[in-house]
């Protein structure tokens, strides 16, 4: 059975909106492309909402001749949305039925893992129904300071629980802590 695997940046304040527009994603750490490019190779799709499409598909449906842009546009790409009729990126599926009836059928197909990115109202979905194996935070080493909870990693009504199973410090400051979803409540 094919994994689900959330990649998520988020602040020390848990903040994850825009992260674009942080300080730290101004320089890109060689060590941290290598973790991501690692990701997606052992994907078979990638798995987003709606706002993460709209940020990922204009930037990365432009980049070229990297082995991790290369990657993520060659991979299947499935979007929950029922506001998204034509995707313009290649490889791209909408899901605009029950999402989690979807992905239990695509983690059921043979394949490498699907990695999801960001976390908002699908991540939470996921994590709700047992469907997310792991997540992967990218704490960034600065706090924002602003932001309304529909910016922060943390929703009013979630809960889950998570083993640790690595953490990678990255020489631009950034920690990866990776966790393992547990079957405990």
């Amino acid at each position: 059975m094919r994994r689900i695997v959330n990649s998520t940046y988020v602040t020390l304040d848990g903040v994850i909106e825009g992260p674009q527009h942080w300080p730290s994603l101004g320089s890109r750490s060689s060590e941290g492309d290598d973790v991501q490019t690692a990701l997606l190779e052992r994907s078979g799709a990638v798995l987003m909402g709606r706002r993460t499409y709209e940020v990922f598909a204009p930037v990365w449906s432009a980049r070229v001749g990297d082995p991790a842009s290369d990657r993520m546009n060659a991979l299947a790409k499935y979007v929950v949305s029922t506001t998204l009729a034509d995707p313009q990126w290649a490889n791209t599926t909408v899901i605009d039925r029950d999402p989690f009836d979807t992905v239990r059928e695509l983690k059921e197909q043979p394949g490498g893992d699907i990695v999801q990115y960001g976390f908002g109202p699908l991540a939470h979905g996921l994590m709700a129904r047992g469907l997310l194996d792991e997540l992967r935070l990218w704490v960034h080493p600065f706090l924002v300071g602003t932001g309304s909870s529909s910016d922060l990693l943390h929703r009013p009504g979630s809960s889950g629980r998570f083993a640790l199973t690595d953490t990678t410090a990255l020489d631009d400051g950034v920690v990866i802590l990776t966790y393992a979803a547990s079957t405990e409540r």
